[in-house]
């Protein structure tokens, strides 16, 4: 097999600067005050009754199998590669109260900062989605999530990367994700973080003593596109309440101009033999056909 040094030194370069670069995510929408305007949902876990109706909608819009499990206090569903999005109940000091979990789709996604290949990508809309033609298998972005969501087809032929995309197809065409458009409840609502951070403190003060004074998102991890409202302090909703309020990206500006270059230097190195070998491959089946 031959190597094309040409391919793998640009490539190399490519991935070298993707590493290194802080702007690792699509271009950020802003308004007049320089606030990012990225899309995202309001969960407002006092109006859920645990329909799964959520669930079951996600599934038809992507193809996925139907829901398995009903909510349940004391058993926890997670979402895996054949389910994006998962209602689970706990037991609280109020009470039965479900939650949803799904991506979170971060303002800056640690799983977007570790993809080399930007495979893993936070669109300009503000949905965190996954581009199969740019993957490569690493599944950095598996290890990185704080919230644990990608998942990997392991036992697929052509595997893929499943994760909520926040129905991106259907927001580039002006509509509203399938969970948020079908939620008999409205205990989703679908807008701009800020109109969605004004209207989760709309509630809070509006219904003293129904909410915890607190919205699971607007800070956590940097601020996300999903953010919780809730009637009792989200630890007794199983969210971790250790993660920080930086992003994690940011925490990585620092660490690379601390260790040494082999170690900054040998992902961009794999990822450039994987691309000159693939294109070599390729060329190779063409001339043998």
């Amino acid at each position: 097999m031959s190597f094309d040094r040409r391919n793998f030194i640009k490539t190399l370069g490519v991935a070298g600067i993707t590493l290194m670069a802080a702007d690792t995510f699509g271009t950020i929408k802003k308004d007049n005050k320089g606030n990012v305007e990225f899309y995202g949902m309001l969960y407002d876990s006092t109006r859920c009754v645990g329909c799964q109706t959520c669930e079951t909608v996600c599934a038809e819009s992507h193809g996925l199998p139907a829901p398995v499990g009903v909510p349940k206090s004391g058993v926890i569903r997670k979402t895996d590669e054949l389910h994006r999005t998962v209602v689970n109940s706990f037991k609280t000091s109020k009470g039965d109260v479900f939650i949803k979990t799904q991506c979170m789709h971060c303002n800056e996604p640690a799983c977007g900062a570790a993809c080399l290949t930007k495979a893993m990508y936070k669109t300009k809309e503000g949905p965190v989605i996954w581009r199969g033609e740019k993957c490569m298998g690493c599944r950095y972005c598996m290890v990185s999530c704080p919230f644990d969501i990608p998942k990997f087809e392991y036992h697929s032929s052509n595997p893929k990367i499943q994760k909520c995309t926040m129905c991106n197809e259907k927001i580039e065409k002006g509509g509203i994700p399938a969970c948020a458009e079908n939620c008999p409840a409205e205990a989703i609502k679908f807008g701009t973080r800020r109109e969605l951070l004004a209207e989760a403190r709309k509630r809070i003060v509006q219904n003293p003593g129904t909410y915890v004074d607190e919205i699971y998102g607007d800070q956590t991890a940097g601020g996300t596109g999903f953010m919780y409202i809730s009637p009792v302090p989200f630890k007794e909703l199983g969210f971790s309440t250790k993660l920080q309020n930086k992003s994690y990206p940011e925490l990585s500006k620092g660490f690379l101009y601390s260790v040494p270059s082999v170690f900054v230097l040998l992902p961009p190195l794999l990822l450039g033999i994987y691309e000159a070998t693939k294109k070599n491959n390729s060329k190779e089946s063409d001339e043998n056909e």
